[in-house]
């Protein structure tokens, strides 16, 4: 039996796993998801992981570390901490050793700007939220139906930027197969940008897969399909 281990990106919560998980319990696997201490306005990704790791407390070493969006600077650092068997980034922002995010997207055209015209002026503990919903529903589940992206988007919760500004804190990625799955019409991190990190950084298997940038709630069997095979082949 496999544990499926499903850590959230950016204002989100474990909810946003709850059509995806039943496809990976069925055939007797176990999925564990948390929430991530994203409107903490002191936790870095560090932090992150810690909470990864507690959550995995227990557990065997036949776990797949799958890491959405911004998640995909907190899979590796748990992979540099205990037992993975494979790590999936799933429509992920990939780090860069010795930088940070905010240094990643000054340089590199890894995400679609449009973004930040949703999102509310930093608080005081450095956190944004979601202000315009429509632009959250266009960007970040274009694909869903009506009633799935307006559920997910009541749930968004706050974000703080501090993660964004610290340095990627490994010397090196984790010696761990890795697979990225890209979505084609992801209106968030960039598809052809996510193809030539995922392949020069980490040397990942791409597996492309149709969709926007949520695809646990707009096709979550799809989505099943290859984390069941990912467990099956390794």
């Amino acid at each position: 039996m496999t544990t499926f281990a499903l850590v959230h990106g950016s204002w989100h919560g474990a909810w946003c796993w709850e059509l995806l998980s039943p496809f990976l319990r069925r055939p007797g696997h176990d999925v564990v998801a948390m929430d991530l201490p994203c409107d903490d306005g002191s936790a870095s990704f560090v932090t992150y992981a810690d909470v990864v790791c507690d959550a995995l407390e227990g557990c065997n070493d036949d776990v797949v570390l799958v890491g959405h969006s911004l998640a995909g600077n907190t899979i590796p650092l748990v992979a540099a901490r205990r037992p993975v068997r494979h790590l999936v980034y799933l429509c992920a922002m990939i780090p860069d050793i010795g930088r940070s995010l905010f240094d990643q997207m000054r340089e590199e055209p890894m995400l679609n700007p449009a973004y930040v015209k949703g999102l509310s002026e930093p608080d005081t503990q450095n956190r944004t939220r979601w202000v315009d919903l429509k632009l959250a529903r266009e960007l970040l589940f274009a694909d869903c139906d009506e009633p799935t992206s307006e559920a997910a988007v009541t749930r968004l919760g706050p974000q703080a930027r501090y993660p964004y500004s610290a340095p990627f804190s490994l010397a090196e990625f984790p010696t761990v197969a890795a697979t990225s799955v890209i979505c084609s019409e992801d209106q968030i991190v960039r598809p052809e940008w996510s193809r030539r990190i995922a392949r020069d950084r980490l040397g990942a298997n791409i597996k492309d897969l149709a969709g926007s940038h949520s695809p646990f709630l707009s096709r979550p069997s799809a989505v099943a399909d290859v984390l069941l095979r990912v467990a099956d082949e390794n």
